[in-house]
């Protein structure tokens, strides 16, 4: 969901920042986000590697609802290596498309600077996700828990089902379980 100290970030600046695009058609998001089941701890499984998150490992993301509406968006990468110095950045979201709640607008930046975060695939179990954007240049596998390497084997199947270049993905190192 980046991602991802910066994700929030760079998605703000996305049309700002150039950078090759992993999928020139990107897809509407598949079906539509329950955002209570949504929230909670996402574990980075792979990205498209952009400077915002270099050498982040160990990358999670974490979703909750705050009092004005808003989700709030807790993103911590380690630098340099699973067990490196935490970094961390908060921001918000808001939904940008209400009859899906799939398109939100994210922020770390401000009133003025919301990048979009679309979650364009998702397990019916919310187990895992697949987030994107309008541009195609940005891609996170998200799963609830630490993946293996079949989880990552599946999710990055789906993401080239959708018509991402999956040899951009960059493989996130997490823990060990």
């Amino acid at each position: 969901m980046k991602p991802l100290l910066a994700l929030a970030a760079a998605l703000s600046l996305s049309a700002c920042v150039a950078g090759p695009v992993g999928n020139p058609s990107p897809p509407q998001p598949a079906k539509a986000v329950d955002l209570d089941r949504y929230a909670g701890r996402w574990y980075e499984v792979a990205r498209y590697d952009m400077r915002f998150e270099e050498g982040c490992e160990g990358v999670t993301a974490e979703y909750s609802k705050r009092p004005d509406g808003l989700i709030r968006v807790l993103n911590t990468c380690r630098e340099g290596a699973v067990d490196g110095p935490v970094k961390v950045s908060e921001g918000k979201a808001k939904v940008a498309d209400t009859t899906t709640n799939a398109k939100l607008k994210v922020s770390f930046f401000g009133p003025f600077f919301f990048g979009d975060y679309w979650v364009l695939d998702h397990a019916d179990d919310y187990s895992w996700s697949i987030v994107g954007e309008g541009s195609g240049k940005y891609l996170w596998l998200l799963s609830r828990k630490l993946p293996t390497d079949a989880d990552r084997a599946a999710l990055t199947a789906r993401a080239k089902a959708l018509g991402y270049d999956v040899t951009m993905l960059r493989p996130t190192k997490q823990p060990a379980p």
